[in-house]
């Protein structure tokens, strides 16, 4: 388990890290969210004790990272895919880190064919693309088989079938009784890959949730109907004391009733409907409105 307590981190007199709190609990993919700036990468530092924390304290197995005796047979991290020396080939890279932690040579190879770079394993480091690189990165943090395992930004490079390979692969990893804590952007590959989130903003905690709740709770409902007779329906929506807005292709979105309500009104007043759907936010949307106001950088498009 990774434990986060109270955790704080100034920079120069500017707190990037707020009082931050959470669990990463074996078995569960915890996504990591939050905008650019959020704090995220600086909260993985701290937890593998690369940067000192201001105040708090984060623990895994209940102990600081440097407290660990083999850190690389607890924890396997990939915190940045360009951190690897150019001129190794794939293998040499991992048979140092592999002989420095006391961990048997034949793990090169299989953490090698587990990632798909068998074939690569000879070729130096400064010729693989910024995908080979992660696939690389996340060989070394699967190499001392590790109970915990926190990645950032992992898809960052991968091509659709490298994308679906580490969804699988983190989703296997948890099955397994693994902890695993991962940081992204791509709202939709988060919405089927995490069972959990831990969503902050300009260092704080905004929410900490089942993937569901969180959509249930913070999300938007709403009803899209459409009519034979738009005419009639918009005239019904209007008079009607239902909050609704009209959407594209003559439908309406109507917020705060149930579909059984709109559709018992329509039928009460001879409006024929054929379509009335529930539509939930999707992470992605649910998460733009949560961190609307933490964006550290907003483009404004023309």
């Amino acid at each position: 388990m990774i434990q986060v307590h109270g955790l704080s981190k100034e920079y120069d007199g500017t707190r990037v890290v707020d009082d931050l709190s959470f669990e990463v609990r074996p078995g569960v993919v915890t996504g990591f969210l939050g905008p650019n700036g959020a704090g995220k990468s600086t909260t993985m530092r701290l937890i593998l004790g690369l940067d000192r924390p201001t105040a708090g304290r984060a623990l895994v197995a209940g102990r600081p990272y440097a407290e660990l005796a083999d850190p690389l047979r607890q924890v396997g991290a990939l915190l940045d895919a360009h951190a690897l020396h150019g001129g190794r080939t794939a293998r040499g890279q991992l048979r140092w880190l592999a002989a420095s932690n006391g961990l048997p040579e034949r793990r090169v190879d299989e953490v090698l064919g587990q990632v798909g770079l068998a074939d690569a394993a000879g070729r130096r480091i400064s010729g693989f693309s910024l995908g080979m690189l992660q696939r690389l990165g996340v060989a070394a943090a699967l190499l001392g088989d590790p109970p915990v395992l926190m990645l950032d930004e992992p898809v960052n490079g991968l091509d659709p079938e490298g994308i679906r390979w580490i969804r699988t692969l983190l989703r296997s990893l948890a099955v397994e009784g693994r902890s695993v804590l991962v940081s992204s952007h791509l709202m939709t590959e988060m919405a089927l890959t995490a069972d959990h989130l831990v969503v902050i903003g300009r260092g704080r905690l905004l929410a900490d949730a089942a993937t569901t709740d969180f959509i249930d709770r913070h999300g938007r409902t709403r009803v899209r109907v459409r009519a034979v007779d738009p005419a009639k329906l918009d005239a019904l929506l209007r008079d009607s004391d239902l909050a609704a807005e009209p959407v594209d292709g003559g439908a309406w979105e109507v917020s705060g009733a149930e579909p059984e309500r709109i559709a018992a009104l329509a039928a009460a007043n001879g409006v024929v409907l054929y379509e009335i759907a529930v539509q939930q936010d999707s992470l992605e949307e649910t998460f733009m409105r949560m961190t609307a106001g933490s964006v550290e950088y907003r483009a404004v498009a023309a």
